[in-house]
């Protein structure tokens, strides 16, 4: 599901995760950047583990090659840790935030924990993080819904036999050429981004017409008993022409587009400016 495969931060920084074996798995190399600061992550990582003769003798146990998005949109594997191994590795980098860090880190898998024994904790959390990145409460309730339509049209395909990776993100694209005429990295390359979620850019009717065609297209493949990627990719592509059919409609009686180059790159650093501001204030005030 999207929500299980994101990035969370940390001091600002980004770092990529993903749920694998039923636990938080996180990118190496964003984890030794946030504790370094390096400008050249892999060197770093070699020199680490020259130095360290005990972690570079157990890296395969400890690293698991996992799907994650890259900078330039596309999912790719990167070595990733569990919280334990991640734990490991931080001891061979001497660096002032690796304790906090640490503290961080067993938060992140203590809401985890917290999430699956009370779902409703997760919405409310993820309606919290949207509202802390200065959207609305209209805009987030979509949102929310948008990543629910996500959520199970994925566990469709998951049932149906489509691989996750890379089946997923072929599917995706022909829902969104049948959409709306682009491809995700084309839509993210109209908003001007790079590394950022595209959902979490689109309009209201963006992600409307993006729930359209992602709920068209688990209905025809219910409808279909599609199996496998070539009768999911069918339906795929059906149900994102109906959804483009809808849109197409809605263009004409009302005049307006619906894909826009509009993002809210601006409107997040402006939230998290005001964030940092007030975190300051209190540590004047401490």
């Amino acid at each position: 599901m999207e929500q299980e495969n994101k990035i969370i931060v940390f001091q600002e920084k980004h770092i990529r995760r993903a749920w694998h074996n039923e636990e938080w798995w996180f990118a190496v190399s964003d984890v030794v950047e946030t504790l370094t600061d390096t400008k050249n992550v892999r060197q770093y990582i070699k020199k680490m583990r020259s130095r360290d003769t005990e972690l570079n003798r157990n890296w395969g146990t400890i690293c698991t090659p996992l799907q994650m998005m890259a900078k330039d949109g596309k999912k790719r594997k990167v070595n990733a840790a569990n919280t334990e191994g991640i734990f490991r590795i931080i001891q061979s980098i001497p660096s002032p935030k690796a304790e906090p860090f640490k503290q961080w880190l067993a938060k992140v898998g203590y809401e985890r924990v917290q999430e699956i024994e009370n779902p409703e904790l997760a919405a409310e959390r993820a309606r919290q993080y949207y509202r802390d990145l200065g959207y609305d409460e209209k805009w987030i309730e979509t949102r929310l819904q948008a990543i629910a339509i996500r959520g199970q049209l994925t566990d469709e395909w998951k049932n149906r036999g489509v691989k996750e990776g890379l089946e997923y993100s072929i599917l995706t694209a022909e829902i969104s050429r049948a959409t709306f005429g682009l491809i995700p990295s084309e839509y993210m390359q109209l908003k001007g981004l790079k590394r950022e979620n595209l959902r979490d850019h689109m309009t209201n009717l963006e992600l409307i017409f993006t729930m359209l065609g992602e709920e068209q297209t688990r209905q025809e493949a219910i409808k279909r008993d599609a199996q496998g990627f070539p009768e999911n990719k069918e339906a795929a592509v059906e149900g994102g022409t109906a959804a483009g059919d809808a849109l197409e409609a809605f263009e004409k009686r009302t005049g307006s587009k619906v894909v826009t180059n509009q993002n809210f790159k601006q409107q997040i650093e402006d939230a998290k400016k005001r964030k940092r501001k007030r975190l300051e204030s209190l540590d004047d005030k401490d």
